[in-house]
């Protein structure tokens, strides 16, 4: 048997970035894939959009694969069919690019939020939004306890998931028991906080979903 050859270079040369910026797609693509979509979600058949849409099952298969430019009157008439309009044919074409944003594992922003106290981390992993935020996420560590633990309050709606350790929480008057797994969603108006850190460290993850007011 011959030994084997150490292919960890070859491994580490073709290793993924993170993300890249994909060549756009062609018009007569996008179309075909948001008549496709709208189709399947109606639960019809290409030959009932196609005889709806007075216009026979092998160019509604042609317009779906993006094999051919229809004009307009067609896509109007296929939009009609599947109860739709011509904007949302249109919707995923020339996205502008910055449309998501990726934070990998740990490379969050550290985030010094009102109440923070010493071996509390909040990271920030939900930055560079555009002109108007709609929403803050934070990923929250707790690994030391804290004599006295903050209230806040704030615009819009938090919502708490818990990853790690166990914890007591309080949002107006009542306390809430949050472990692995639970999800509490509040008012931000309403002065809420940590009310007892009951097993270390502590950790989940925060959303805070802004209204248009709000922002």
């Amino acid at each position: 048997m011959k030994p084997l050859k150490d292919s960890s270079k070859a491994v580490r040369a073709t290793k993924p970035v993170a993300a890249t910026t994909a060549p756009p797609l062609a018009l007569e693509k996008c179309v075909g894939s948001a008549v496709r979509a709208l189709r399947l979600r109606n639960a019809l058949t290409i030959t009932q959009v196609a005889e709806l849409a007075g216009i026979s099952g092998g160019m509604l298969s042609k317009i779906e694969n993006g094999q051919i430019s229809a004009g307009m009157d067609t896509l109007s008439r296929v939009a009609r069919a599947l109860g739709s309009t011509m904007a949302m044919l249109f919707r995923t074409y020339d996205v502008p690019v910055g449309g998501a944003h990726l934070v990998k594992h740990g490379e969050g922003m550290p985030f010094l939020r009102q109440g923070t106290r010493p071996g509390h981390t909040f990271q920030l992993v939900s930055y560079d939004q555009g002109p108007t935020k709609a929403f803050d996420a934070f990923m929250v560590t707790i690994k030391e306890p804290s004599g006295s633990l903050p209230t806040v309050e704030h615009p819009g709606t938090e919502l708490i998931h818990m990853l790690e350790g166990v914890m007591e929480y309080r949002s107006g008057q009542t306390l809430y028991l949050l472990e692995p797994g639970d999800t509490l969603t509040l008012r931000g108006e309403v002065l809420h906080g940590f009310e007892r850190l009951i097993q270390l460290p502590v950790r989940f993850y925060c959303t805070i979903v802004y209204t248009g007011a709000d922002s």
